[in-house]
């Protein structure tokens, strides 16, 4: 890999005071965010404007309390009002022969061994006690995944009246919030590239919920009656297997859903599947969920090739591939597994799933002041977040860097707890969710 020009460093202090909070946008400040109620958070952005969660934290400082997790999952913790939900899956019986993916290319992939339960839980955000673990399904995976993945790595999403938990290949689940399943919806198998796994979560809006099926098979993105788990509509895609989980934004009072794709970045209409516009300039293997705001999206990805997408929305219609609605492109330091955040009037993202991180004006794509190594973090799989005027990146290894949102920017801590972290944080108020391959961390002081 070639290493990406450094505008600034960071010396690897453990603590700076801060010295300054930049707000969010102002429109942010009406808006509701007393809740964590989907993968990235209640703007869509990895951002919690309102919060102010602690700096610094170790296993003996700032940890509320933490709770041992039965199973595996990668889900991102959501939060609503006093209860935390998560997915997760669990193996049980006898040991069974190892039954390996069949997908061409496979590599660094886990066989299944085991029949699976695969589970949803809530937990009590005051003390971390489990409130009720339902088993939704018992199967044998028909695949495992990367080595690094697991087979509940798409987070739920919530109304504050229902659960809606998606395991692709193995069911979505709507679950009133006492844990009683309301309906279910069963799909066929993924067969996902490199037998890598499943990973998109779905999306609420309105009356319906929203999921991206794109795998090495007939592809589609369709809507489900919330109520009654109904389809309501169902679009074929000319795509592969992504992990990018489905976005809704609005521009100018028109709904859209945003779907990233090796061919295309859409936009549909949420109330038909209709293409408002499509957009091509990705790589294959779409990982990253877009992020959008004040009239603009920001699509990245990083496999064959590297490639940043900046998309002025007014006006888009159609194929807007190489028009003048590209604001600006990047082809180095993007993305791979960790989604982009957008916090303010900056951009974050980190090169592949490695420990540099980029921020840039998000409007020009200007550095502001563009990339710098986070010292020894590595390995990270988690998206980043903002609250407090900070931004927190976690790694596999158990480290979160928190760095000030002000300019220069500044390393105010790095924070290490004994496991391993692949689910990206949530962040509420004064505390930040972590979910570890073993404990979930409340982190308040």
């Amino acid at each position: 890999m070639s290493r990406t020009p450094l505008h600034w460093l960071f010396p690897l202090l453990s603590a700076f005071l801060l010295l300054g909070v930049m707000e969010a946008r102002a429109d942010d400040k009406n808006l509701p965010q007393k809740n964590w109620p989907q993968w990235r958070g209640p703007l869509g952005t990895g951002a919690a404007p309102q919060a102010d969660p602690p700096v610094e934290w170790s296993e003996t400082k700032n940890i509320r309390w933490k709770v041992a997790l039965p199973g595996k999952g990668h889900s991102t913790p959501i939060v609503w009002g006093d209860r935390i939900f998560l997915t997760t899956a669990i193996p049980y019986g006898e040991m069974l022969p190892p039954k390996h993916s069949t997908a061409p290319g496979t590599h660094d992939g886990v066989p299944v061994t085991q029949r699976h339960e695969f589970i949803v839980l809530a937990v009590d955000r005051r003390d971390g006690k489990i409130l009720w673990q339902k088993s939704v399904l018992k199967k044998l995976p028909h695949e495992g995944g990367h080595y690094t993945a697991s087979l509940a790595s798409n987070s739920a999403v919530t109304d504050g009246e229902h659960v809606y938990a998606f395991f692709g290949t193995h069911g979505l689940y709507c679950l009133d919030m006492t844990g009683k399943v309301i309906w279910q919806k069963q799909f066929s198998e993924m067969q996902t590239k490199h037998g890598h796994g499943e990973s998109a979560s779905p999306v609420l809006h309105g009356d319906m919920v929203y999921v991206n099926w794109d795998h090495d098979g007939p592809c589609f993105v369709a809507a489900y009656d919330k109520r009654t788990g109904q389809q309501s509509w169902k679009v074929d895609r000319d795509e592969e297997t992504s992990w990018s989980s489905p976005i809704m934004i609005e521009n100018d009072g028109q709904p859209l859903l945003i779907v990233a794709g090796t061919n295309r970045v859409r936009a549909y209409d949420p109330a038909t599947g209709k293409v408002i516009w499509e957009c091509g300039g990705l790589s294959s293997n779409i990982v990253a969920t877009p992020v959008a705001a004040e009239g603009m999206l920001y699509a990245g990805s990083s496999y064959e090739k590297k490639a940043f997408l900046a998309i002025r929305l007014d006006r888009a219609k159609g194929d807007i591939t190489g028009t003048d609605r590209i604001a600006w492109t990047r082809s180095r330091g993007t993305p791979y597994v960790p989604s982009p955040l957008l916090y303010g009037d900056s951009l974050y993202y980190l090169t592949h799933y490695q420990g540099i991180l980029t921020r840039v004006e998000a409007v020009t794509g200007v550095d502001k002041p563009g990339a710098m190594r986070l010292g020894s973090m590595g390995n990270i799989y988690a998206s980043p977040v903002a609250g407090g005027g900070r931004v927190y990146v976690t790694d596999l290894d158990g480290k979160t860097i928190v760095v000030s949102h002000e300019d220069p920017p500044k390393v105010l801590a790095i924070n290490i707890l004994d496991d391993e972290f692949a689910a990206s944080a949530a962040i509420v108020g004064k505390e930040l969710f972590l979910r570890g391959k073993s404990y979930l961390y409340c982190i308040a002081e």
